[in-house]
């Protein structure tokens, strides 16, 4: 433990699978690790994921969370709940300040991921759709589970073109509908999707539904009916603390990290969805482990770790 005990030796924003793979690691390096989380873990929206391995049968989000959690606690770390609003320096620390509380720290590791942009629908009815399967995010994650069904994708551009496309894989019945008008695809796209038997219909989509065991795109007066729907809208990237300390992003807000998940700004790290990648839970994790392995070598080669 640091010699300066009222001093973390390293702040860890988020609890995701990210963030608490790393205060794991940093609480059985003996470090004094702080873990703040707003509660907007993408992890905690997944019904269940069967691509994690070790759980034969899947494991939802929020029991994995729990476990995780749990596991921390092991270790004398445990989660506090808030929103980290500003990070400053002051001289060789930061200073994060969560409402009126203020915490200082020798290193920060930002767990603090994406969130995803829904499409138009009411809340209740874009959560249910979710928990049912009717609505999901990641066809890496779950497109297997989708296999032979009526899916659509709403998405424009190419970020829909090449998710419609992607799950081309798993169904012969992809339709894409443009959120906003039309699709604005080259003239290779439109080929692709025709040759993979894609339907591309216009929008602009109205407020998603739910009927039985369907969910329903209106469109233009029509409406068309979807065992599951893929939003393709993009996220937003939550790299705001990262920005606020001077570090290097990427032009779509993604942290950029060295080969150990440094940052640009010296004794900030980060992990995770936030950083360009493999938005999986697997990959989050494992750039946990290289993230708090590293913080633990910094601090040591500053001589912070003397217990």
């Amino acid at each position: 433990m640091s010699a300066h005990t009222n001093i973390f030796d390293c702040l860890v924003i988020g609890a995701g699978p990210a963030g608490l793979t790393a205060a794991l690691y940093l609480a059985r390096f003996h470090l004094r690790v702080e873990i703040v989380d707003a509660g907007n873990s993408r992890a905690s929206l997944i019904p269940r994921t069967r691509n994690h391995a070790g759980y034969p049968g899947g494991i939802s989000g929020k029991e994995l969370l729990r476990l995780m959690r749990q596991q921390v606690a092991e270790f004398g770390a445990t989660v506090r709940s808030g929103l980290v609003e500003t990070i400053e320096r002051e001289g060789d620390l930061f200073v994060a300040r969560i409402g009126d509380e203020t915490l200082r720290t020798h290193s920060i590791l930002l767990a603090t991921g994406v969130v995803n942009n829904p499409p138009d629908m009411a809340p209740e009815v874009h959560d249910e759709a979710l928990a049912r399967g009717l609505l999901r995010y990641c066809p890496i994650c779950d497109g297997y589970e989708v296999t032979d069904r009526r899916i659509g994708v709403i998405g424009s551009q190419a970020h829909g073109h090449n998710e419609a496309l992607f799950l081309r894989m798993y169904s012969k019945d992809v339709t894409l509908i443009a959120a906003d008008g039309g699709h604005d695809l080259s003239i290779v796209e439109q080929a692709r999707l025709h040759e993979a038997g894609i339907i591309a219909q216009d929008g602009p989509t109205a407020s998603l539904e739910i009927d039985g065991e369907t969910i329903v795109v209106p469109v233009a007066g029509d409406k068309f009916y979807f065992d599951t729907v893929y939003p393709a809208l993009g996220s937003v990237i939550c790299s705001e603390l990262a920005v606020m300390l001077g570090a290097e992003t990427t032009d779509e807000g993604c942290i950029i990290v060295d080969a150990h998940q440094r940052t640009s700004v010296a004794g900030l790290y980060a992990a995770g969805d936030v950083v360009r990648g493999l938005d999986q839970i697997s990959h989050a994790m494992g750039e946990a482990g290289v993230a708090a392995t590293t913080i633990r070598n910094d601090l040591s080669r500053k001589r912070l770790l003397l217990r």
